[in-house]
């Protein structure tokens, strides 16, 4: 075991030495612009890139000519709400959650600044959202429902197949930002009824800067409108070089997690419930948030309102952790997510993700557990009257 150890894959993951593998040609031998259609070079580029959408559409039930190659899941979601936004017709009504990763809710706002009606639905208090009031609020003018498939944060997974069925008889489309969910848990987009699906390829140990969104095609076809033009690239919904080297990567990526996505699942579910358990035996007063029974295999959040929480971090210095999303970590402020599930202060103000990954082991997580329960224990000792 080597220190410090990193414990905070839902911020980012190493990438696979096999996605390494097959990204290396083409930084130096397959260089071709797979816009170039004279020569091998591009046909080679542009062969390998249609090769990675096939694998991206294979991992979650689409068609190749369904998934559009962008730079990261935050622009996936740009371009699918303002993109249907911008397609609205006669309808002018969005639906998400105050839990949604901030490029959802950020979109949602500007869209409320150009007129757009926004409404966030009712989170319950393990994170998972109200269907029925979500049922209430769909009308008939309502256009576009997002609802991230896991929380970044809790790692609470939304019940996708029940909304969907839902937006499907109320004609409304279904967006899913499934940055923290894809390669971790089995997402169909066939039988979840989903319209569009935003993928992060440095959250699935892909290299960081590229991504992906899924666009129905089959059935009735989403139409959505560009936010970048210049070029025509990605069927004209995204233009810009493409990334090659990193497309085939996050190609190779999904086909990994398409065959260990089951095996993964339980041996890293095992190691999270190792140390939630440990957690739990050893220290009183601490609390899980979110949902147990709807959570991803590789989160763990956990509050110790009785600690001071920088204090704590500071301390785990050989322990890669955070207090939630790397994109809010700036910021001295509680968790927006915790408090929307109607948290005490205290508990929304102490918060560590606990993230883990392909590369966890079961003796990095026995240090981890050793390490946090020493540390809570001393820092409590240091101030007594907290742990009273």
């Amino acid at each position: 075991m080597k220190l410090p150890i990193y414990l905070d894959n839902h911020a980012t993951t190493p990438v696979d030495p096999r996605v390494v593998e097959a990204m290396l040609p083409f930084f130096t031998e397959n260089f071709g612009n797979p816009a170039s259609r004279n020569h091998k070079f591009g046909w080679t580029a542009a062969t390998s890139v249609e090769n990675a959408r096939k694998q991206v559409a294979r991992l979650i039930n689409a068609r190749a000519k369904e998934i559009v190659f962008t730079g990261c899941a935050t622009e996936s979601d740009n371009l699918a709400i303002k993109g249907v936004a911008r397609r609205r017709g006669t309808r002018d009504h969005i639906i998400t959650m105050a839990t949604e990763h901030k490029s959802v809710l950020d979109s949602a706002k500007r869209l409320e600044q150009e007129g757009w009606r926004v409404t966030y639905a009712r989170v319950q208090p393990d994170g998972l959202v109200d269907v029925e009031d979500l049922k209430q609020a769909i009308t008939d003018k309502t256009l576009l429902v997002s609802i991230m498939a896991a929380n970044n944060e809790i790692g609470v997974i939304q019940p996708l197949g029940e909304v969907g069925r839902l937006c499907r008889e109320r004609g409304a489309l279904l967006h899913t930002d499934a940055a923290q969910a894809t390669g971790k848990i089995p997402l169909d987009v066939e039988a979840m009824q989903i319209d569009l699906l935003s993928i992060a390829g440095h959250k699935m140990y892909a290299p960081k800067g590229v991504g992906a969104l899924y666009v129905r095609r089959r059935g009735a076809p989403v139409d959505i409108a560009p936010i970048t033009d210049g070029g025509g690239h990605e069927g004209g919904l995204r233009s810009g070089t493409l990334n090659v080297p990193a497309i085939v990567g996050l190609g190779k990526a999904c086909e990994i997690c398409t065959q260990a996505i089951p095996e993964e699942s339980r041996r890293l579910a095992a190691l999270r419930d190792r140390l939630k358990d440990g957690l739990l035996g050893a220290l009183d007063g601490i609390r899980i948030n979110g949902s147990l029974e709807h959570r991803l295999p590789n989160n763990l959040n956990v509050s110790f309102p009785d600690v001071d929480l920088a204090t704590l971090l500071a301390a785990l210095n050989d322990v890669a952790l955070s207090s939630g999303s790397a994109c809010n970590s700036g910021t001295p402020e509680p968790s927006y997510v915790l408090q929307a599930l109607g948290v005490p202060e205290e508990v929304a103000n102490t918060p560590i993700r606990f993230g883990l990954g392909r590369f966890t082991t079961e003796e990095e997580i026995d240090y981890c557990l050793g390490r946090v329960v020493e540390t809570v224990k001393r820092l409590r000792e240091m101030t007594p009257t907290a742990a009273a």
